[in-house]
């Protein structure tokens, strides 16, 4: 395991966050990377653990016109300030990979300068690729070259040239042991020469253990640039695309068929194509610009920290700010930003709380960096995963309707699951969750263990980095209940720590249902429902409550009453009476959500679940037992014996979804399970009507 394989990188581009001239007059150093030190801390509290920062190296312009590769660009300072900038970085654990532009050099570069002064006499003239002393250019050189992107400000190296070779690689050499960096991202690796990377990769191996290669390349086949004698990673912009495309369209289908190509061009290994994630960069829009609907911020940002790959967030973007890119200029999308502006956004600014949460979710859940990648639930607007390793498997649910939506998924080995950005806990009934996914969020459901450390794995960096808990990531009302946050729990919106703490909700870890008496088991299900009822009828708490309409609650979730509470109130009562009392006699394609039995709910169904498990295993030699395992099994008997009408409705509500999904693409065996294992009538009502 190396450090990149758990890393969240934050991108910095330095000359816009800066503020710097937009040209370099080559004067005095201006110390402007110091006025960066003050974000360091900035990116380990969101939890970030590492930097992609530059271009960086002396430049005439926007930076990637190089004219020194080993001097820091004077807008910015000194060497000094380098070196000194990536010691802080790390002390405070955040590794730190540089921009390395090798295909191209500005017209300043020493090499270039020569040609122009020298032409056929420089030592230098087969340094760039086809000069052409019988042509000419813009500038009037007398002579023309290859160019990048048909810019003749870029000139293009001669990548085949051994001297071109070894000044890049010994660049890499004084850029290690000067500021003591931990890899480099290549500028427009998808026009680099192979050989040439393969150079740079051999010096790579050399210089530090666990020296990074990043590679700017925007299509294609990956496996090409990420092997082991090339690249270790690449950027992943056929994601990037995906990601808000499928959310603009309500169509997850592109992103999880796009996740599925990509994870089986890897060779369905986890490790097979590491891919650098992102839903903005220096180049492209902010992300909360693309979006149609800003509310998508939340699931797009869920799958960016779960899905196979390293997630990456642009300077500025936790914080949901705009930038759209214009014809002629790049510096709307590299604005320059004050740090102070944003000072309390962790605490107000709902995109900055959703960030920092997913990263804390991230470094502390080790099947998110290792776990291999399955496929649960696929609809054009709900989508579920899992990612497992090591027996810990975690279940990602997104949804991008306007409606909540119930999903029942397949889970792990654990008997209870928590939403690690809800709070929220269920129960695994029969190997699985069912789970509501609010209108356009989601969650990552984490398995709760007796001992709560499955799934992290303890790096020293992150030993230092994070508080101690009780292993679980913790949601902000966990948060507030450390004595360092009391004093900001006043400013926190009341909405946002209504999230059940784990101690609430573990009393008494080693009494399971099946061992508890039937008086214990009430007085759990009285004090869990009475601990749940302040969460009935809220968003996730990263949201504001101002900012927030109500949320519109699926048909089959009460209106009133959340899914835990209405379960608990129903265990109370008799299921099966009140089922039967309401099955409704309509054909189920024309009934509407009205005609739905409010009391019919998934969370009753869960209920019913639990029953049904608890009389199968109940010992019933036991006399204190055998009263309840025999109500228990004519509870499941008169069930098994109901009216044929509602296993036929049953079906014909699988068979029009699987009719509905068949227009909209290739039906896989594993969609096809999916539906018929559903057989809650509500839930797959509320699929039908998520297709629209």
């Amino acid at each position: 395991m190396a450090w990149y394989d758990e890393a969240v990188f934050y991108h910095i581009y330095p000359l816009g966050l800066t503020g710097a001239p937009k040209q370099n007059s080559y004067g005095a150093p201006e110390h402007r990377l110091n006025t960066l030190l003050p974000w360091i801390s900035h990116i380990k509290k969101i939890g970030c653990s590492a930097l992609y920062i530059g271009p960086l190296f002396e430049s005439v312009g926007h930076g990637y016109e190089t004219t020194d590769y080993k001097k820091l660009d004077s807008r910015l300072g000194t060497n000094e300030d380098l070196a000194a900038f990536v010691a802080e970085c790390h002390r405070q654990g955040i590794q730190v990979v540089l921009d390395g532009v090798f295909n191209h050099t500005g017209r300043d570069f020493f090499a270039f300068q020569d040609l122009k002064q020298n032409r056929e006499h420089s030592a230098y003239k087969d340094w760039y690729c086809n000069v052409n002393f019988w042509g000419n250019n813009e500038y009037n050189d007398g002579f023309s070259y290859e160019n990048w992107g048909g810019h003749n400000l870029l000139v293009k190296l001669n990548q085949h040239n051994p001297a071109v070779r070894d000044y890049i690689c010994d660049v890499i050499r004084f850029w290690v042991s000067e500021f003591d960096i931990d890899g480099i991202r290549l500028d427009a690796a998808d026009v680099l020469d192979f050989e040439y990377m393969k150079a740079l990769r051999r010096t790579a191996n050399e210089v530090k253990p666990d020296f990074w290669l990043m590679g700017e390349v925007i299509h294609g086949d990956y496996t090409r640039w990420v092997n082991e004698g090339t690249l270790h990673c690449v950027t992943n912009y056929t994601l990037h695309k995906a990601l808000y495309s499928g959310h603009n369209d309500h169509n997850y289908f592109e992103i999880a068929h796009t996740v599925k190509r990509l994870y089986e061009m890897g060779g369905n290994r986890i490790d097979g194509l590491r891919l650098y994630n992102f839903t903005d960069n220096h180049d492209v829009e902010r992300i909360h610009t693309k979006l149609n609907n800003k509310e998508h911020f939340t699931p797009v940002h869920i799958l960016l920290y779960t899905l196979p790959g390293v997630p990456s967030i642009y300077y500025g973007s936790e914080f949901g700010i705009e930038g759209k890119k214009e014809r002629f200029s790049d510096d709307s999308l590299r604005p320059a930003l004050s740090l102070s502006d944003y000072a309390d956004a962790e605490e107000k600014n709902p995109c900055t709380r959703l960030i920092a949460a997913l990263g804390r979710i991230r470094q502390s859940t080790a099947a998110l960096s290792y776990g291999d990648y399955r496929e649960l639930l696929l609809t054009n607007r709900q989508y579920a995963f899992s990612r497992n390793h090591n027996g810990v498997s975690a279940v990602v649910t997104v949804n991008n309707d306007d409606s909540d939506y119930v999903m029942t998924l397949p889970a792990g080995n654990a008997s209870q699951y928590r939403g690690a950005l809800s709070g929220e806990r269920v129960s695994v009934c029969n190997g699985q969750i069912v789970v509501n996914v609010k209108r356009n969020s989601g969650d990552i459901w984490l398995p709760v263990s007796d001992d709560q450390t499955e799934g992290q794995v303890e790096t020293p960096a992150k030993q230092a980095a994070e508080p101690e808990t009780t292993g679980m990531p913790e949601t902000l009302a966990d948060a507030l209940k450390r004595p360092e946050a009391a004093d900001k729990k006043a400013a926190v919106p009341e909405r946002m720590s209504a999230a059940p703490s784990a101690k609430t909700t573990q009393e008494a870890p080693d009494r399971t249902p099946e061992k508890q008496t039937a008086a214990e088991q009430t007085a759990d299900k009285k004090t869990t429902a009475s601990a749940r009822k302040q969460k009935s009828d809220t968003e996730y708490w990263w949201k504001t409550s101002e900012a927030e309409e109500s949320p519109k609650a699926p048909a089959n979730v009460p209106e009133k009453d959340s899914v835990a509470e209405t379960s608990a109130k129903i265990q109370e009562k008799d299921p099966v009476a009140e089922t039967s009392a309401n099955v409704p006699k309509k054909d189920p394609i024309a009934e509407t959500s009205a005609n739905v039995p409010k009391k019919d709910s998934v969370a009753e169904t869960s209920a019913k679940m639990q029953e049904k498990d608890s009389a199968a295993e109940a010992p019933s030699a036991t006399p204190e037992n055998d009263g309840n395992a025999g109500s228990s099994a004519k509870a499941a008997e008169k069930e098994a014996d109901a009216d044929p009408f509602e296993k036929g409705r049953i079906a014909g509500l699988q068979e029009a979804i699987l009719a509905i999904m068949e227009k909209n693409g290739p039906v896989t065996d594993q969609m096809r399970r999916d539906v018929l294992a559903n057989t809650h009538h509500d839930s797959l009502i509320n699929w039908v009507k998520s297709f629209r």
